[in-house]
């Protein structure tokens, strides 16, 4: 198992910045300490992976619990997408099956469009199964080639305030 750590600026997803950008509303509320698990089947993530079409970026996901604290999914890509980073959210890429090259750190380099952007003096990294990959809160990162496609387990959550 490898772990891999970026370092840098950009971006938004989590909580009200979405919404202040005009995205979607509000996440759910966390539940409350001592309540019961969530619990997905791999068998159910695989079936919405499955039934669920990709984005025009060739990105499909299937929720496992999204709130207002942290976003769990499943992942799958079929081809790069642009450059990203996510303000005050650190996350976690668990590669469950395929390959790919994903960039981290460095600088966002816009493009003509956000599916464009790229990232300059980042490091480059070949990743595949039971690869781990880490990439603190608001640091770019970006899948800049993808070998047929690959399956991940994406772990956001609010970063810590120091």
């Amino acid at each position: 198992m490898r772990h891999f750590i970026g370092g840098a600026v950009l971006t938004v997803f989590l909580g009200g910045s979405a919404l202040a950008q005009g995205a979607a509303p509000p996440a759910p509320t966390a539940p409350a300490p001592g309540s019961a698990a969530t619990y997905k089947s791999g068998k159910e993530l695989a079936d919405v992976l499955k039934a669920v079409a990709a984005n025009p970026g060739g990105m499909s996901s299937s929720a496992v619990s999204n709130t207002d604290q942290y976003r769990i999914n499943v992942v799958h890509r079929v081809k790069p997408a642009g450059a990203l980073a996510h303000a005050g959210n650190t996350e976690l890429h668990y590669i469950i099956d395929g390959s790919a090259t994903i960039v981290t750190g460095g600088t966002i380099v816009r493009g003509a469009t956000a599916a464009e952007a790229t990232i300059a003096n980042g490091v480059t990294q070949k990743v595949a199964k039971g690869d781990v990959i880490v990439v603190p809160a608001n640091s770019p990162h970006w899948y800049s080639i993808v070998d047929g496609s690959v399956t991940y387990l994406e772990v956001r959550w609010l970063a810590p305030v120091k």
